[in-house]
């Protein structure tokens, strides 16, 4: 419990600047403000504001529960960071489930580092901090990426040297976001990995993207045997495999149409397509007609 009264201390003196109205620090410019920048001082925990930017929107309550418990003993290891709104008031960048586990034991005040930026420098800092700092899901890495495009308009180049990372492995995270909303969820969810999702990213129809997404949960299949599946289906496109089961079926068909004629006594017409599906329709002229036919089947 020392370590944790001893971790709460730390900038106290420093944070007598921020409770005085006179000497409030906006700027870079602003007098003291060199004392402020690149230290941790503690601040009200109530001051601070959850940040609209954060993309982190799943929170595990037992993990946070543990952190809590870590919390209450050895205080907060690592400080928030946080931008600077008005007079004592913050905004998170990053460091939720700290704020979040500080506020379950009851702590009053936080240590955090403050920064001073718009709001496209906070976007790209909480989403950059938290992308390498925290165990986000694969999915909410990838809505991560996709903002930092979308509203900061940065390439994947520029993403690239932001958080240090291979334009490919950035590539590879926003293709994910082409998946079905159903196994988005349950990538986030932990069902599959994120290695399911990038062998059933290959398929483009969603309905099909689905019933290997059921099947790899149901058989627990792994990712090799994901992507054992999804290569079959593939193979089953290929314009000469279709053409060439076609042929087989309709050649089969065709071999047994005079047994049906011969049977019934009727001119049974019989369709196969291409997928090796088919209908076989007999025609009959009247009731009685309709009845030989019933009887026909049920002799057989």
């Amino acid at each position: 419990m020392t370590k944790a009264v001893k971790k709460q201390a730390l900038g106290r003196g420093l944070s007598a600047l921020l409770k005085d109205p006179e000497n409030d620090i906006r700027s870079a410019e602003d007098k003291n403000a060199d004392q402020l920048i690149g230290n941790i001082l503690e601040i009200d925990i109530d001051s601070v504001e959850i940040n609209p930017f954060q993309p982190r929107s799943n929170f595990n309550e037992e993990a946070l529960q543990e952190l809590a418990t870590s919390i209450r003993e050895l205080g907060v290891i690592q400080p928030i960071t946080v931008r600077k709104l008005d007079f004592n008031k913050y905004q998170l960048i990053s460091g939720e489930r700290r704020l979040r586990a500080s506020k379950l034991v009851g702590l009053t005040t936080i240590p955090a580092y403050i920064r001073i930026a718009n709001d496209n420098e906070s976007l790209v800092m909480a989403l950059v901090e938290n992308i390498q700092r925290h165990d986000l899901d694969p999915i909410e890495i990838a809505l991560s990426y996709q903002r930092l495009i979308e509203e900061i308009q940065l390439t994947q180049e520029q993403m690239s040297d932001r958080v240090g990372k291979k334009r490919s492995t950035i590539s590879n995270y926003l293709r994910l976001l082409k998946l079905d909303p159903i196994i988005q969820t349950g990538i986030r969810d932990g069902f599959i990995s994120m290695g399911h999702g990038r062998a059933i990213i290959n398929i483009e129809d969603h309905e099909v993207q689905a019933d290997i997404y059921q099947k790899i949960v149901s058989e627990n299949l792994s990712v090799r045997e994901t992507e054992a599946l999804v290569k079959k289906y593939q193979d089953g496109l290929k314009p000469g495999a279709k053409a060439k089961k076609s042929a087989q079926n309709f050649e089969v068909a065709a071999d047994q149409k005079k047994a049906f004629v011969d049977f019934f006594g009727a001119k049974v017409d019989v369709k196969v397509a291409g997928n090796g599906k088919g209908k076989i329709s007999i025609p009959f002229h009247s009731e009685e007609d309709f009845n030989r036919i019933i009887k026909l089947i049920q002799k057989g």
